[in-house]
């Protein structure tokens, strides 16, 4: 049995309603590494966040391009009451390929956090890791790391987003 009802975590300061607080039409600036301190591209990007099923969901729905190519992707965020930890599910045109990354996350108070894991072309899974942050009502930060097999972490991805007006 869940310790919080979804109509608890729905009010003011509760962790749906922080999620629903994502909702809207967002622009911004998103950064690409492959190595560590070696910028592989910086383009535009426009996103979409948008409650689903009741507000117990938060869909992201987002283009942009890399190195002048197109790609667009998705991904479902939410957090399960009865385990206290934030989901998510996502799949896009470059990064995942084919796949759909599955991530958890415990409720740490700071964010959004998770981590899931991709099959590398050879040896050991590696990680990946997102955060969501919220600083401002009108920014969104979404940074993604990569995690090696024995554990060395780097920023792969940063997406700085300003809410449409």
């Amino acid at each position: 049995m869940a310790k919080r009802t979804f109509e608890e975590s729905s009010k003011e300061g509760g962790l749906h309603h922080r999620l629903g607080q994502l909702a809207g039409e967002w622009e911004g600036t998103t950064k690409t590494w492959f190595e560590p301190d070696k910028l592989g591209d910086e383009s535009p990007w426009r996103g979409t966040l948008r409650p689903v099923a009741g507000g117990r969901f938060v869909v992201h729905e987002y283009e942009g391009s890399f190195q002048g190519k197109p790609l667009s992707g998705v991904a479902i965020l939410g957090y399960h009451l009865d385990p206290d930890r934030f989901e998510m599910a996502w799949a896009d045109s470059f990064h995942t390929g084919t796949g759909i990354m599955f991530f958890k996350g415990a409720n740490e108070g700071r964010g959004f956090g998770v981590l899931g894991s991709y099959e590398a072309p050879s040896g050991p899974p590696w990680g990946w890791r997102t955060e969501i942050q919220q600083p401002e009502a009108d920014r969104l930060i979404m940074t993604h790391y990569n995690i090696t097999p024995d554990g060395q972490e780097a920023k792969a991805v940063e997406t700085v987003y300003r809410r449409k007006r």
